[in-house]
């Protein structure tokens, strides 16, 4: 039990650490709240997470809070701010297995 719940301060932690190092505005532009709205619930989540032992029902809303933002925020935000991932210098015809050549 506590290498599951070693496991989860680690995520949260991990979610609210990202969020703090994204930009404000790509939370508005990815349309999903705001970014102290954010941190706000990722910081509780962590707290909480912390806090009590992991079969009380807390942590469980912490952790679906945390999942929530690495699953859906985070992704839509770092396609807005352009954050790493994947290829470097791509080519816009670049495809997702390698440039389009044409049929050729």
């Amino acid at each position: 039990m506590s290498l599951l719940s070693l496991a989860l301060i680690l995520l949260s932690g991990f979610a609210l650490v990202d969020a703090v190092i994204r930009r404000e505005d790509a939370y508005r532009a990815a349309d999903k709240q705001t970014k102290p709205f954010w941190l706000i619930i990722l910081a509780i989540a962590f707290v909480v997470i912390w806090l009590f032992p992991i079969m009380s029902f807390l942590p469980v809303i912490g952790l679906i809070a945390t999942i929530v933002y690495i699953v859906d925020v985070r992704p839509a935000v770092r396609q807005i701010s352009g954050g790493g991932g994947g290829r470097r210098g791509g080519s816009s015809s670049d495809g997702p297995y390698g440039p389009y050549n044409g049929g050729r």
